[in-house]
């Protein structure tokens, strides 16, 4: 199993006391297997996705990743997973504004030691970014952004890739294309997908579905 999720909790100290966001949570996602988590504004979604991908820590649970337990790991190894093992598609995107489109897609290859300079051409390829390559992001679109920040997180081939609501920010026909590669590009690596939106429509074309309400999965 690629990713298997333990009884995980979280709570946030808020104004009005402890808010539990996640209540139990568990889940688990094969090599390969491509899987959508729905839910309302508030349900927790993106805390989980932050837990899985090692930018929280836990207050109860396992997060079990090809059998290591990230969530008794220190900052340091978090951080080596996300540099090799795990890739995350932010909404903000987080491109670095002083580098170009081909040297923000390589960013994460090379801190992983995995640059690989004929699998990066081909990401920019596909995902229609070759006439940008030399653009910083300031110059581009938010749907040009939002391909570099998904060219980037797949240039490392990672095992695990983390999307949350990775075309929350592009019109509906921009959308319906940047995820028919993102699809087709995690198949071809063998990566397992876990992916936060609000689309139906885009949830119903990833192998599974699971809805998280009230700090709990159905």
């Amino acid at each position: 199993m690629l990713l298997d999720v333990k009884d995980l909790h979280k709570t946030y100290q808020t104004a009005d006391g402890p808010f539990a966001v996640l209540r139990g949570i568990d889940l688990q996602l094969a090599a390969g297997e491509t899987l959508a988590l729905t839910g309302e504004s508030g349900s927790g979604k993106s805390t989980l996705l932050h837990l899985i991908g090692g930018l929280d820590t836990v207050d109860r649970g396992a997060i079990l990743i090809e059998g290591q337990d990230i969530a008794k790991a220190d900052d340091t190894a978090r951080a080596a997973l996300r540099r090799g093992t795990v890739g995350v598609v932010f909404q903000q995107f987080n491109l670095i504004p002083s580098l170009t489109v081909a040297d923000n897609i390589a960013f994460q290859a090379r801190l992983a030691g995995r640059h690989d300079p004929a699998w990066t051409d081909a990401l920019t390829d596909r995902l229609g970014l070759t006439e940008q390559r030399g653009k910083y992001p300031e110059q581009l679109s938010g749907g040009q952004q939002q391909r570099v920040a998904i060219a980037r997180t797949l240039a490392p081939r990672p095992k695990l890739v983390l999307a949350d609501e990775p075309t929350g920010n592009l019109d509906e026909d921009t959308a319906s294309k940047v995820m028919d590669l993102m699809l087709d590009l995690v198949a071809e690596t063998g990566a397992g997908l876990l992916m936060v939106t609000h689309s139906q429509a885009l949830a119903g074309r990833l192998g599974r579905r699971l809805h998280l309400r009230s700090g709990l999965l159905a």
